[in-house]
């Protein structure tokens, strides 16, 4: 008999309690998704400090401390601005570790330059930030899914001491 895999939330538990961590996060198009995943964790509050939704540019701003200047630069879904959202809700809720997930979930919304499934995941930490590109082919369930678990797979790879593999 195989046991199946265990799930990404339960492995980053362990690691962030053992090494004194807090984790927060910041989310746009998953809206919540990672912070239900990491929560459904009996004990996740010994290391969850909690997390933002923040879907419009002005909760961006007002929430999490994502400049205007960068949105208007670069937009909503870009590497800039997942690293500004990861950055703020770490420093903002008093995190070690901020993880922030923002990209075009569709069916609608995307551009020839940012088609339908372009996210952009960001991890910032007291030692570095890191972005990662993810192009998502899937339903906009999908694509949230396939977004909530790169992010908390982008925590695990960052805790094991990879978090530029990705």
């Amino acid at each position: 008999m195989t046991l199946p895999n265990p799930s990404l939330e339960t492995l980053i538990g362990p690691l962030l309690r053992q090494r004194s961590l807090k984790l927060a996060t910041a989310e746009s198009c998953t809206g919540g998704l990672v912070a239900n995943r990491i929560t459904d964790i009996p004990g996740s509050s010994a290391y969850y400090v909690g997390g933002v939704v923040a879907y419009a540019y002005e909760a961006k701003v007002a929430l999490i401390n994502v400049s205007w200047d960068t949105l208007r630069a670069h937009g909503a879904v870009s590497r800039a601005t997942a690293i500004e959202m990861a950055r703020g809700v770490r420093t903002t809720l008093g995190a070690d570790i901020g993880v922030s997930i923002t990209g075009i979930a569709g069916p609608g919304g995307g551009l020839p330059d940012k088609p339908v499934g372009t996210t952009y995941l960001a991890l910032s930490a007291t030692d570095g930030d890191w972005a990662r590109k993810f192009l998502w082919e899937g339903t906009r369930t999908q694509n949230k899914a396939s977004s909530a678990e790169a992010a908390l797979q982008f925590v695990l790879d960052y805790l094991q001491g990879n978090a530029d593999n990705g």
